[in-house]
């Protein structure tokens, strides 16, 4: 599991970014992001559990307060991975053009955002 992306942030720029998105349940087995498809969303876990898998192999298990889907809007890439909820889900729903602006009007989260992005692209 990983720190939450909302700890590199103030309370009040961390209430900006959720109030930013939409709130959604997802149900177990339900797959929201795909490898090999465009990078349109991404999502806050705040409650729940994930497995990000390339190839099918799981490569990282995340849960409340990870990002998926960050990795591509921010390397402006199709999807390396598919993520697949191993519970059911609460998220945070952001578009890309919504990742894009946070990450321009709240300088700590585009820096976490990156930071993210880039130990995903090194697979760590």
């Amino acid at each position: 599991m990983t720190d939450s992306i909302l700890d590199a942030l103030d309370p009040a720029d961390a209430r900006r970014v959720l109030a930013a998105g939409t709130e959604l349940t997802l149900p177990q087995g339900w797959s929201p992001i795909a490898a090999g498809t465009t990078a349109d969303k991404a999502y806050l876990i705040t409650e729940g559990e994930v497995s990000v898998r390339k190839g099918g192999v799981e490569i990282a298990t995340l849960g409340p307060g990870s990002v998926v889907g960050e990795a591509a809007i921010v390397n402006r890439t199709l999807r390396s991975a598919t993520v697949v909820a191993l519970t059911p889900l609460k998220v945070v729903h952001f578009t890309s053009e919504r990742i894009e602006q946070l990450a321009d009007q709240v300088p700590a989260f585009g820096a976490a955002l990156r930071a993210a992005a880039a130990g995903r692209t090194s697979g760590s």
